[in-house]
């Protein structure tokens, strides 16, 4: 029996002479017992019958393995005070008579915090660490953290009632001074460590006698972050435990739980919490190591899968500030990094060979089988494929590019980059029709990237020059002008899209813009003529085939550029002496290639000004995560760390917890309740937001004959409210005339029955 329920049966015998009913409230010990207890029957198990127990061993060590730590995970994380309270009885620190900072004694009550009692701690705290100070407050801390519980809870603690004002103090002191406090009684460093040091203390004196005030902040702090709400006050309380994140190392179960939270924090948060969740899971994988690094990477890589299943330009910056994330944590192990990115790579390729698979037996047993056979293995392969063409296959195969082209000179992740070109190659050729083009440039894109990173060749302009010869570029736009065409937030067009002229100039354009990025890459190579000899000879055929001038305008102008860079290199390449297989050949024009000063190279920057204007203007309005979310390299960490200074950090942790955020009693149920209602309004204000600004870009942004077409200067809301209803009214003229003979056929009848 628990020393709290002890105790209760004194004090009620004092009080009225009847014993309190101690089975409603389970004790710690009981548990405890009961495992022992357990453990001895396997022991006598063991000893009586060896045969049955060897049985066991073979056919179900699980129940052999018998661990009490996943008996009660809640146990141990909630603490409810008897290990400080069970400390505190020897101590001569009286919480009944308290002296003020003035040298006024101040009465307390046994059951009310009081602002009183609160300053008299937080005075003996800073004065002489007083021992039975910082219990007392660690007791009020558990109070404050749990309050507006149920009332079975708040049965366990000796305080249940406190103002706002004296909440928003405990919270404040506790979460700014209790880090420097636990590492004062504890010796150590005043900042930082690893899991060693608490390896080293943990058979001391002074860990045994004070670890339970580590476990009992930890666990506190860990119960009020599953209660919070507000991204601001969270925010500020991870930015404070973040400081402590290497206590966990004494505690497996804490450690678990905080990475659970921190994972949702990071993937599902707004404003700056997804950027303070990162912040302490990267300080917990440097800090305590192997621990958590494997259940890092593979959180984090499960929350970015469940947030790109859907794409659109609003959810572009999250998606990509999450994958910088990602990246950015392989770079605490990369030896270790590499097992899992194997693991993930290989899994999008069995993906993509079931794609493979699926398709072609379709069609050897097509021939065989009768219609309804025929359409089940149709709708199989349909299923097949539609596994490699959506938005959570394309992110992964990003995600994987990046990490690569970010540790391409690391010997660890250099050898991925092969399997991973084959995979894009393979999806981007998986269904070579026109509406997926969208997909296969994000594919191209990608190549590119590996290729400039790694420094290899990736027979890229195949994939691209086949794009210029599809029929739908060669016959007149009868879809009209069409809206303007976003090729970062879909992966597939309408068949009523195709016809339009907007697709076709995107296709054109986009294929002219990377098949540049691809040459430019190789434009200082010595055997760059005959590298482009062959894309420049099927430009020259689009361009007599195509019956559309601009299309002409833009070939002719990659052509010239490509000649021109010929004639570069040319003129270059008979100065030298060494033979092409001459390993003195990779360093040809390298100093011209640090500089940029080739043909092509010039036209790929101008290229690439205006395909940032042209996303600029279809850029609809996107919500940030953070800030500086979508640059997060190591200008976020290193303004992050400058701002974990405790004057910035304390004087907005002020501000956060003086908006007096008490829950008032209220239980978990209303709250779960009120908080679904809100997600619901907010998710609906935000569907409403993001329609009227789709309806506002698509109508606006149209293409355009000139040159650039580009739009430079943002409209004004009269501008834009004209050109949509100018946008509507022509789509309308057809519908508009029928029904204009209609009603004056029914005026008519009208007239004629009433005469």
């Amino acid at each position: 029996m628990g020393t709290k329920n002890k105790a209760s049966k004194k004090l009620s015998k004092k009080s009225s002479g009847v014993e309190e009913n101690t089975d409603e409230v389970m004790p710690k010990s009981s548990t405890k017992q009961n495992v022992m207890s357990h453990v001895e029957q396997l022991k006598r198990l063991q000893e009586k019958d060896p045969e049955f127990y060897q049985f066991l061993q073979e056919h179900d060590k699980e129940l052999l393995e018998f661990d009490d730590e996943d008996i009660d995970d809640d146990a141990e994380t909630e603490m409810d005070g008897d290990e400080i309270e069970e400390a505190d009885e020897g101590d001569e620190f009286d919480t009944e008579q308290l002296v003020h900072a003035d040298g006024k004694e101040v009465k307390a009550s046994t059951n009310v915090i009081t602002s009183a009692m609160l300053d008299s701690w937080c005075g003996s705290i800073h004065e002489n660490r007083s021992s039975g100070a910082i219990r007392s407050l660690m007791r009020a801390f558990r109070t404050a953290c749990h309050y507006g519980d149920d009332a079975g809870e708040d049965a366990k603690s000796k305080w249940s009632t406190m103002s706002s004002s004296v909440f928003n103090k405990i919270m404040l002191f506790v979460l700014k001074e209790m880090d420097g406090i636990l590492r004062g009684l504890l010796k150590l460093p005043t900042s930082g460590g690893q899991k060693q040091m608490i390896k080293d203390i943990s058979n001391t004196k002074r860990w045994k006698s004070n670890n339970h005030l580590v476990k009992s902040y930890l666990g506190n702090a860990l119960h009020v972050l599953n209660q919070m709400t507000d991204t601001e006050m969270i925010s500020f309380t991870l930015r404070r435990l973040r400081f402590s994140s290497v206590f966990l190392a004494a505690f497996p179960v804490l450690l678990r739980k905080y990475m659970k939270v921190l994972l949702h924090f990071w993937g599902t948060g707004g404003g700056a919490l997804p950027v303070v969740s990162f912040l302490f899971l990267r300080d917990l994988c440097m800090q305590l190591g192997s621990d958590c690094i494997d259940e890092c990477i593979r959180g984090m890589y499960k929350a970015y899968l469940l947030n790109c299943q859907f794409m659109s330009a609003t959810k572009l910056q999250h998606i990509q500030f999450l994958g910088n994330c990602f990246v950015e944590l392989l770079r605490a192990d990369l030896p270790n990094a590499y097992q899992h990115a194997f693991v993930f790579i290989r899994q999008l390729a069995m993906i993509l060979r079931e794609a493979h698979s699926g398709g072609t037996k379709t069609k050897k047993s097509s021939q065989k089988t009768n219609q309804s056979s025929k359409e089940a293995h149709n709708t199989k392969a349909k299923e097949s494929f539609l596994k490699v063409y959506q938005w959570k296959y394309i992110h992964c195969l990003e995600l994987w590019t990046a990490a690569i082209c970010a540790y391409s000179s690391e010997p660890d992740f250099r050898p991925l980059a092969y399997p991973l070109t084959q995979i894009i190659s393979g999806a981007a050729r998986l269904v070579p029709t026109a509406r997926y083009f969208p997909l296969r440039l994000r594919c191209i894109k990608m190549l590119n990237r590996i290729a400039a990173s790694t420094n290899s060749f990736v027979p890229v302009s195949t994939l691209l020059l086949d794009m210029l010869e599809i029929k739908e570029l060669h016959r007149p736009p009868t879809g009209g002008v069409g809206k303007a065409i976003d090729f970062r937030t879909v992966l597939r067009v309408s068949k009523l899209t195709l016809k339009t002229r907007a697709f076709q100039e995107a296709c054109v354009l986009s294929v002219v813009e990377e098949l540049a990025e691809h040459l430019a890459h190789w434009s200082y190579s010595v055997a760059f003529f005959e590298l482009s000899f062959v894309p420049v000879v099927r430009l020259r055929n689009f361009c007599k085939s195509t019956n559309v001038e601009r299309f002409r305008r833009e070939t002719r102008q990659i052509i010239r550029e490509i000649e021109a860079n010929s004639e570069y290199t040319n003129k270059k390449r008979t100065t030298v002496s060494f033979l092409p297989n001459d390993p003195a050949a990779a360093s040809f024009l390298e100093d011209d290639k640090n500089a940029g000063v080739s043909p092509l190279s010039k036209y790929v920057a101008m290229l690439r000004q205006r395909a940032q204007q042209r996303n600029d203007s279809l850029k609809e309005s996107s919500v940030l995560v953070g800030q500086n979310s979508a640059v997060f390299g190591t200008k976020i960490t290193e303004s992050d760390d400058d701002d974990d200074d405790d004057d910035g950090k304390d004087s907005k942790g002020d501000a956060v917890f003086s908006s007096s955020w008490l829950p008032a009693g209220n239980t978990k149920a209303e709250q779960s309740t009120e908080e679904k209602q809100k997600k619901k309004k907010r998710r609906k204000e935000l569907q409403d937001e993001t329609a009227f600004d789709e309806d506002i870009v698509e109508d606006f942004i149209l293409s355009s004959d000139d040159e650039d077409g580009s739009v430079s200067d943002t409209p004004s809301d009269e501008e834009v409210s004209i050109k949509q209803k100018s946008s509507v009214e022509p789509s309308k003229k057809k519908g508009k005339s029928h029904g204009k003979k209609n009603r004056k056929r029914k005026r008519s009848k009208a007239v004629a029955s009433a005469v």
